[in-house]
């Protein structure tokens, strides 16, 4: 079923100290794009495409939202929010007649495809000639069936009523009151005159879809939580996609910059994909040069991929798939592992739109980009295994996807598993129990191959300002790196602030079975 996050209070569990952290949580991808119905600026999570065409449509040629949705589930994916944005679409109008005047209402959900209808009744309102009872229905544009249901029982037309509908309405998550507001009750909709058989009022106005999307209907606004800000709701998640906003456009730059700053406060991986003009190699790494992309929260490929059927010119943003793919390989074999690995190719229907040659394919990994080129029994792959970075940070280690993903996981994972220590007013509670729970955590993941070593640091502070603040030191060498990585997580009940340490104490010669020392 969908999960619809709401906009009001937002309830967050605190886990328990003693609870340990969690090593196989399911990887979690957030699309924002295009599309027919659905709610606007709410994620909704869904857990295959079947969810998504019942909630947002059916694939839709001027949106490559759904194809990308399809592609992340054909590939691995589980788990998905979906964050509908639009650009000056508007829902469908309602007119119930109300003696020579009118009750309008407007469908919140914009699109041409969403269908609202609407009964009224006078059952048990008595003599009061202010009061009748309202029903919303929301149906499938395709089955005819009803998705949605709402019943609103003794409304008043009067704006000064307690039940005036205008206000009830705003519960509603089918339609609101329209101004001019009503000056008398809306007559009933009975079928042929007969009391117990009410038909339906259809709109009168149908909705629009708007315009194409722009790179600030993506953006949003952070105040009105909407485009990207509307994942303010969504407490954590490890993938962004922004999908085109149309055939034959690309997501601008602006977009993609916004993106991988949201991203990089989020501790997330922003997918992007080569742009349309990009058609050879070194177009490519030109390209990402002049346009700024230099971040380790970045992880690009090159080139396209095409349908086994079609030529170049239909070629495709492969995006969504990848997104799939990771959280198959997460799933599989770890985020600390190369992506290169048994089981990890595109479908077969799908191929690359260039063939790339191994020196071109050195020089795109040496600019941030992963290669897709055909592999073993003819399934595409994604070849390098680098994020954007290409070693720009302190660590230069983040030029590699999987040291960045594993490091964005543990931080991710010790963060939400540690939120209680800012609510602890015991110092030596705090410091002993958040240092015993990721030494647990780290030889979890030891076992399971993420470490060359077990020589772990963990060191614990708390500060007890107003809020607490609790840091926390982490010192590992993962698997596919040439040297420890160093952490610093400053917890507080605002969120969790991750930087890397650049002068943090060796672990050299620092087994992980001899004491380690808090402050």
């Amino acid at each position: 079923m969908s999960e619809a996050v709401d906009h009001g209070i937002t309830v967050t569990e605190i886990a328990a100290m003693d609870r340990p952290i969690d090593v196989s949580t399911e990887t979690t991808a957030v699309f924002v794009g295009r599309a027919l119905r659905g709610p606007v600026n709410i994620p909704v999570l869904v857990g295959n495409f079947g969810e998504f065409r019942r909630r947002f449509g059916d694939i839709w040629p001027r949106s490559s939202l759904g194809p990308a949705v399809k592609q992340f589930f054909q590939h691995g994916g589980r788990r998905l929010y979906v964050v509908r944005v639009v650009n000056n679409a508007r829902g469908a109008m309602l007119c119930l007649p109300a003696s020579g005047a009118a009750v309008v209402l407007r469908a919140i959900e914009p699109g041409s495809t969403e269908h609202v209808r609407a009964a009224v009744d006078y059952d048990d309102v008595g003599d009061n000639d202010d009061l009748f009872n309202l029903t919303l229905q929301r149906v499938d544009p395709g089955s005819g069936l009803v998705v949605d249901q709402e019943f609103f029982r003794r409304l008043s037309y009067r704006e000064d009523a307690d039940s005036f509908i205008g206000d009830a309405l705003l519960t509603s998550t089918l339609a609101r009151l329209e101004h001019p507001y009503p000056t008398h009750r809306p007559e009933p909709t009975y079928s042929n005159g007969r009391r117990f058989e009410s038909s339906y009022i259809d709109h009168a106005q149908a909705g629009t879809d708007g315009s194409q999307l722009t790179d600030y209907d993506l953006i949003g606004s952070q105040k009105a939580r909407t485009g990207l800000f509307a994942l303010e709701d969504i407490e954590n998640f490890d993938l962004l996609y922004l999908p085109p906003p149309g055939p034959g456009a690309d997501v601008g730059p602006t977009a993609i910059l916004a993106g991988e700053l949201y991203c990089r406060r989020r501790g997330a991986m922003l997918i992007v994909d080569p742009r349309a003009e990009w058609s050879t190699p070194d177009a490519a790494a030109d390209g990402t040069r002049d346009l700024g992309y230099a971040s380790p929260n970045m992880l690009g490929y090159f080139p396209r991929i095409v349908a086994r059927s079609q030529d170049k010119a239909s070629a495709q943003q492969a995006g969504g798939a990848i997104a799939g793919l990771l959280c198959k390989h997460d799933r599989t074999y770890g985020a600390w592992q190369d992506l290169n690995q048994p089981g990890m190719g595109l479908q077969r229907r799908f191929v690359p739109a260039l063939a790339i040659d191994e020196d071109k394919r050195r020089m795109l990994n040496r600019s941030g980009l992963n290669v897709l080129a055909v592999g073993p029994a003819g399934r595409s792959r994604l070849l390098g295994s680098v994020t954007m970075g290409r070693g720009s940070e302190v660590h230069r280690q983040y030029a590699s996807l999987p040291v960045r993903r594993f490091c964005l996981q543990i931080a991710n994972s010790i963060a939400k598993a540690g939120r209680w220590a800012v609510f602890e007013p015991d110092q030596e509670t705090v410091t002993n129990r958040i240092r015993a729970q990721v030494l647990d955590y780290f030889r979890t993941l030891d076992e399971l191959g993420a470490f060359v070593d077990r020589r772990f640091l963990v060191r614990c502070k708390v500060d007890n300002d107003q809020p607490q603040r609790v840091t926390i030191l982490l010192m590992f060498h993962p698997t596919g790196s040439d040297e420890p990585v160093s952490l610093t997580l400053q917890l507080t009940a605002a969120g969790c602030r991750v930087a890397s340490t650049a002068f943090a104490p060796s672990i050299e010669n620092t087994p992980e079975a001899s004491p380690v020392h808090t402050t």
